[in-house]
């Protein structure tokens, strides 16, 4: 391990990439766009003509090792803003001479050389090659424009992984193997649950599989709400503008919506329900009686995304929230906030998520409403979360600009943190929309609305769990639950009758009654991701049972059907977390 800060190591590196890039590819009209470090190592864009391939990295890796033992001085150079855009003019990097004309008229421009290679550089660099370990591996190029607009040109983007010593570079490797196993855009594919087309970009069609999942998820929830007193809405998808300007998401999030014209009017598509939910609390009178009133919306959304942003089911355009608004009298917060964090927290061990992270993120410097407003804002969600005992942090100046917030994010089964679930209040649109309520006194006030989401946007958390449990999705949310096998084409009947059975007590199994062998049968339900294969021969029909091997598993074991009722009967009672089956 050098004596160098990795961080240095990785910049170095990063030069030394594009060096090797350069020396590859000597006839290409190469433009380096920078080349920083990142978490896990570094990368470089660079606009090139030829599309490199997964060939080109390994050459590319290679000469990058032969550089090393090259022995070349780095050697800092420091020149004047005429000189800078001179040499970079004249050797056709025309993207770093935009990056001069940028800079303060006073910064000094310094560039690092090595060999026949030259960069503009602020450094810190290594001072020879020969000090640069080999713990690095190229991984993959992506498309990236450059100065990240989409109006500008595409570049190449080559990452690397790079750590101090080779076995944290195995171990990354390795996760990353693990993590390319679990996408879930390669197991929606291979599980034909959901695909994408680009005549609907970042819009995903779930097929039959996928949807059942997608509904089984909302189905929960609902079952969920009515143990924490939710009441579900329905609410409009198309609504007129004045809407979107009383709201103040005209004025702030116009860019992120699709507005259509009709009737000489403007219409904003939603792309969230919490002005509709305004507009319903508004359009009648509550008292204090009536609340805290929790208004659930499945309704679906719409969203600009910026392309260069999407990423399978985790960023889309379409999408639905297990969203909700809770309308409620200040006194009353640190209460529903502590009954929140029960519900949160029950929901995630549910689908075990056992690593869960708090944070508090208070006010950020672009804010609205009164000072006190936040004081008091601030102050309820931190005692509620004092009250309910839970670890968290506080980052300072993260809240939305309408109030403090309460994120929640949880750790997948390889060690991935993801944002699902956030609690935010909100004394602004109460406000915009002229909200109140009759107190105890007989007078009015005016409601505190706490947004709510728990699993977030469905498409995200469905992403999100597909990888967690790598498509082997639990008994009760499987597709399929069980297939049944018989061993040749006698026991047939058998199998269809069983299948009968099993579906009259509303489990979900099919037969495979391929012309198969059962070694290419096993094979296809174990790569199906079905939580159970029954095999049926003649010893099972003679003792009325079947051989029953779990997903996983090699081995299996023989059951009669009355127990292998009890058992699906069992699992399938995990559709609702244990501490609420028999919570009234």
């Amino acid at each position: 391990m050098s004596n160098y800060p990795l961080d240095t190591i990785r910049h170095s590196q990063a030069h030394l990439m594009a060096q090797a890039v350069m020396r590859v590819f000597p006839n290409q009209k190469l433009r380096l766009g920078i080349g920083p470090t990142i978490e896990h190592g570094f990368y470089y864009d660079i606009e090139m003509e030829h599309r490199l391939t997964d060939d080109d990295l390994k050459e590319i890796e290679a000469l990058m090792k032969k550089i090393i033992k090259e022995k070349l001085p780095i050697e800092r150079t420091t020149l004047q803003r005429d000189e800078a855009l001179k040499f970079f003019q004249e050797s056709n990097q025309l993207l770093k001479v935009e990056l001069i004309e940028e800079l303060p008229a006073d910064e000094e421009i310094s560039c690092y050389q090595q060999g026949e290679f030259i960069d503009l550089c602020r450094g810190p660099h290594v001072e020879n090659t020969s000090q640069l370990p080999t713990n690095f591996k190229l991984l993959n190029t992506a498309g990236a424009y450059w100065r990240g607009d989409s109006d500008r040109q595409m570049l190449q983007r080559i990452y690397a992984a790079s750590f101090g010593d080779r076995k944290e570079l195995k171990q990354h490797l390795h996760f990353l193997e693990e993590a390319k196993k679990r996408d879930h855009r390669k197991l929606g594919n291979e599980l034909t649950l959901f695909h994408f087309d680009q005549l609907a970009p970042a819009s995903p069609f779930f097929m039959p599989k996928g949807a059942f999942v997608y509904n089984q998820l909302i189905d929960f929830m609902r079952r969920i709400y009515k143990h924490y007193g939710y009441q579900e809405v329905i609410t409009p998808q198309i609504l007129d503008s004045q809407l979107w300007h009383t709201s103040g998401h005209y004025q702030n999030y116009k860019d992120d919506m699709y507005f259509i014209n009709a009737d000489q009017r403007e219409w904003g598509v939603k792309p969230m329900n919490c002005p509709c939910h305004m507009l319903m609390f508004k359009h009648y009178k509550y008292s204090y009686r009536d609340l805290p009133l929790r208004y659930a919306d499945f309704g679906r959304l719409h969203r600009y995304e910026k392309s260069g942003t999407l990423a399978g089911l985790t960023r889309v355009r379409t999408f639905c929230q297990d969203d909700a608004h809770i309308f409620i009298a200040i006194k009353d917060i640190q209460d529903e906030i502590v009954a929140l964090m029960e519900m949160f927290f029950t929901v995630y061990r549910h689908f075990k998520f056992e690593n869960i992270q708090i944070n508090l993120s208070t006010r950020p410097d672009k804010r609205v409403g009164e000072e006190s407003a936040w004081d008091q804002a601030e102050s309820a969600l931190k005692d509620a979360l004092d009250r309910s005992d839970y670890q968290y942090t506080v980052k300072e100046g993260d809240g939305a600009f309408y109030g403090p917030k309460i994120d929640i994010e949880i750790s997948d089964a390889i060690g991935r943190f993801h944002q699902l679930g956030t609690i935010q209040l909100d004394f602004q649109l109460p406000l915009r929309f002229d909200l109140s309520f009759t107190n105890s006194e007989g007078e009015s006030e005016q409601p505190v609305v706490i947004h709510r989401a728990l699993l977030g946007s469905l498409e995200r958390f469905f992403g999100i769990y597909l990888e967690h449990v790598g498509g082997a999705y639990p008994f009760w949310l499987a597709p399929t639950q069980a297939t049944i096998v018989p061993i040749n084409e006698s026991h047939l009947p058998f199998c269809i009758k069983l299948q009968e059975q099993l579906s009259k007590n509303g489990f979900r199994v099919n037969v495979d009654d391929r012309n198969e062998t059962m070694g290419q049968k096993t094979r296809q339900i174990q790569k199906s991701k079905i939580p159970y294969m029954l095999a049926v021969g003649d010893r099972e029909i003679e003792a009325n049972a079947v051989s029953i091997r779990a997903y996983g598993e090699k081995g299996s074991n023989s059951t009669s059907i009355n127990e292998l009722v009890e058992l699906f009967l069992t699992l399938q009672l995990e559709e609702m977390p244990q501490e609420l089956r028999t919570k009234k």
